[in-house]
Formats: C-alpha cells, sequence, structure tokens
C-alpha cells in the first residue's frame, strides 16, 4: 500500500544552464507542494502504514526548510552566492543547482535518512519511502525514486554538502535536528502526539 502526505513551501531561486532564459538568468520563486510517498505492506496497530501526525514533526521542519527562503546552488558564483546569503536571512544552500529534479532528490534524501534512523513504536513494519513529488507549478513536476536520489549519473548528494542557514535552524523545534540525522543518531517516535 502506498500513503501520501502533502507539504507546501514558497522559494526563490535560480537555475543555472537551463533551456529558459528567465529560469537562468533571473532569480524568481514558486509556490511548491512536495509529496512524500510511503510503502507498506503492514499496517500498524492503528490499521495505518504510518501516521500521517508522525510526518508532522521533523518530516515536515525538513521540507520547510525552504519556506521564504533562497535556495542556492553552491557551484553559482562566489558574488551572487554572497549576495543572497547577505540579503536573506532564510537560505539553503545545495551542492546541487536547484532545479524541481534535484529539489526531490535532496528531499528524498533528506526524509530517506530520517526514516532509516526512526525507531517506531507503534506497530509500523518495513514503512520505506517510496517516492517524493515536488510540484515546481501547477503543471510541472519531478518525482524522485530510490534509484534517482542516489544516482551517480545525476550526481552524488552528501547530507555534509547541505548547509541550512542559522534562521532557517533556528525555526525547528530541534535546531540540531539536521546535525543529528549526519551524525547518525537515532530518533524515537512518540507513542502519543
Amino acid at each position: 500500500m502506498i500513503i501520501r502526505k502533502l507539504f507546501k513551501f514558497e522559494n526563490a531561486h535560480i537555475v543555472r544552464g537551463c533551456s529558459t532564459i528567465k529560469c537562468r538568468s533571473s532569480l524568481h520563486g514558486h509556490s511548491y507542494r512536495v509529496e512524500l510517498l510511503f510503502e507498506s505492506n503492514f499496517l500498524d496497530n492503528g490499521q495505518m502504514v504510518y501516521d500521517f501526525g508522525l510526518m508532522k514533526q521533523n518530516m515536515k521542519a525538513l521540507v520547510e526548510s525552504f519556506d521564504h527562503g533562497v535556495t542556492i546552488w553552491s557551484g553559482d558564483s562566489s558574488e551572487y552566492i554572497a549576495d543572497m546569503k547577505k540579503h536573506s536571512q532564510r537560505w539553503v544552500e545545495l551542492p546541487v543547482s536547484p532545479s524541481c529534479e534535484q529539489f526531490s532528490r535532496v528531499i528524498f534524501i533528506m526524509v530517506d535518512e530520517l526514516l532509516k534512523l526512526t525507531t517506531t513504536v507503534n506497530g509500523e513494519k518495513k514503512v520505506r519511502l517510496n517516492s517524493v513529488i515536488v510540484h515546481e507549478t501547477q503543471t510541472g513536476y519531478a518525482q524522485c525514486f530510490l534509484e534517482d536520489a542516489y544516482s551517480e549519473q545525476m550526481g552524488i548528494i552528501h547530507l555534509e554538502d547541505i548547509i541550512f542557514s542559522d534562521e532557517v535552524l533556528n525555526d525547528w523545534a530541534d535546531n540540531k535536528l539536521f546535525e543529528k540525522i549526519k551524525n547518525q543518531e537515532k530518533f524515537i517516535n512518540p507513542l502519543d502526539i
């Protein structure tokens, strides 16, 4: 069975090297919708694959890290990177260009790592992230599967190369969340939320 949870965020970016002149040469924004799709052949004690309420904690924090900010590619010019960080308190720096495709890969890797580190306590079994869909517009989206997320052909993404501004980190209930994920610390789902 597959379940989906929808999240939303507003974000600005430039996608260098793309065909569309406006997209590669001008800072612009989108109202993103992100769908996390989980699958399992088992149901938990509440006869669910995975309680949607559990996703409203750390998974939501990771996805919404991009909200009302600018996403910067670390391969862009140093002048542009410095200006974006100077003029925006909320920014995320990625080791890949912030295209819809790469957003789906980055989010997949972050949520997948979190899920692998999470101990469940309500009878959940063999729950895995099936895919991540990132809607950049009403008509355009990218869907990332496991083989895409960790693809060498698309460029390996290391968690250590994803950098969140202090303002983003301070928005999280646990401002050490991403550090804990990078350090492979264990998470335990609450029984009651």
